[in-house]
């Protein structure tokens, strides 16, 4: 762990570094970063056992998190020749009217224990191709990963006769956290983790008038109507309430199925719950590994316990599974109203809350109603409903999917979502300007 005398000398280092990396053109910067692609593509086997070992989730969602930092370098690469503003009609004769964009110096990025790696890649791959330097606060229970990430990176900046503080890496605490959220030296802090926390994180940065870019909790919800292919959604379903063991902020929390399948969908999702194959995370057999750590196996049992006591009744799962580690089984619960208050809790492990809905604009309201807006799903072969949906009166989220589950995104698209989920968005479409001040 670091103490505020190591982080204060990190960030003199850090800013010391931009001046150095701010000066390097942009397309040069982008070959920097290729190089950084290339250096993970190297070990990805190795850095995603580590992912695995340190975090708990699956080594192939751990070798497909470092692929997806190896994937947005490759995109980073090309942004770094495309990056600009227009040239505008002047009103005044003889003049230029320009649009620049300039980086905005240092970039604090503060990272969960869920995506030890991606995270971090999205954020800073589009930061370093901008011209800013890096400063990252990983998550304390997966600092072997930080570690490793900074040293690769370091060992490319170096090589390049580049100072290694271009991407520097602080290890703590709240403490940490604190002082980068209220630092003026802070350019922009990124911050991905709980509404909770970073509702304070926003706070104090909004106090110095500082920038942040928020990726908070979601509470996400796939809706299947009376038409939907269940071929799709049973395992569309499985995937997104299961995968990473419930630890994604696109998890699938709420699954409103129409009435008239209701029954149906909730047997043979049961099924298909029955054949996930749980065990060690490094086993390439394993669909399921444990929590991370006791605290959310404690939260897994308060959640079902509530649960119960507001009407519901688990369907599947509900228990500790007994075997070393903090295995929960993966949970189905049924019975529940749409407005229940753990319903609108979002709770960072494997349940998944199955509700009934007779109309499409009553579902699209309660898919809506909750306090966050990240990640959504319909299934349905309604090309009306479907862009009804997309539309002003459909998902409030900031992801919207048809036929795909909550989990997962795209490299291309901006990722991030609406409400309690920040605001924010990292990576695709023009998310770069947000890495960016621009200069008229």
């Amino acid at each position: 762990k670091a103490s505020l005398e190591d982080y204060e000398e990190t960030v003199k280092k850090a800013k010391e570094a931009w001046k150095v990396w701010a000066d390097i053109p942009a397309p040069k910067r982008g070959e920097i970063v290729r190089q950084i692609g290339d250096a993970l593509r190297q070990k990805i086997k190795v850095l995603g056992s580590l992912v695995s070992l340190e975090m708990g989730k699956i080594f192939v969602e751990g070798v497909g998190e470092v692929q997806e930092y190896v994937d947005v370098c490759d995109y980073a690469v090309g942004l770094s020749r495309m990056i600009g503003g227009p040239i505008l009609p002047s009103e005044r004769p003889g003049h230029a009217l320009i649009e620049q964009w300039n980086p905005v110096g240092l970039v604090g990025i503060i990272t969960a224990f869920n995506f030890p790696v991606a995270v971090y890649g999205w954020n800073s791959a589009i930061a370093m191709i901008c011209g800013n330097a890096c400063l990252w606060k990983g998550a304390p229970t997966t600092s072997l990963v930080s570690v490793a990430v900074t040293k690769i990176i370091a060992k490319v900046l170096e090589d390049n006769k580049l100072p290694g503080a271009i991407c520097s890496l602080v290890c703590g605490g709240a403490d940490i956290g604190a002082a980068m959220a209220q630092d003026e030296r802070m350019d922009l802090l990124s911050f991905t983790g709980s509404t909770k926390v970073g509702k304070q994180v926003a706070l104090m940065v909004q106090e110095r008038f500082g920038r942040s870019l928020l990726e908070l909790g979601g509470n996400n919800a796939i809706i299947v109507f009376e038409d939907a292919d269940l071929n799709l959604v049973i395992p569309s379903a499985l995937f997104a309430a299961v995968g990473t063991a419930g630890q994604r902020c696109t998890t699938a929390r709420r699954l409103f199925l129409h009435e008239t399948i209701h029954d149906e969908v909730v047997a043979k999702l049961a099924k298909a719950y029955a054949q996930v194959r749980i065990g060690d995370p490094w086993d390439s057999d394993t669909l399921y590994g444990p929590l991370h750590t006791k605290e959310a196996v404690k939260m897994f049992l308060d959640a079902v316990e509530q649960a119960k006591q507001q009407g519901g009744s688990v369907d599947y799962g509900g228990k500790v599974i007994n075997r070393p580690g903090n295995y929960v089984e993966p949970t189905i619960v049924t019975g529940l109203p749409h407005n229940a208050p753990i319903v609108h809790t979002e709770t960072f492990v494997p349940i998944l809350y199955v509700l009934k809905f007779k109309e499409e604009e009553e579902v699209f309201a309660w898919n809506n109603e909750v306090k966050q807006g990240l990640s959504s799903s319909i299934f349905t072969k309604d090309l009306g409903r479907i862009f009804r949906w997309l539309g002003p009166k459909g998902s409030d989220c900031g992801i919207v999917n048809v036929n795909i589950p909550t989990s997962g995104a795209e490299i291309g698209g901006a990722f991030g979502g609406e409400k309690h989920t920040g605001g924010g968005r990292e990576s695709g479409s023009d998310s770069w300007k947000l890495y960016m001040r621009r200069s008229t």
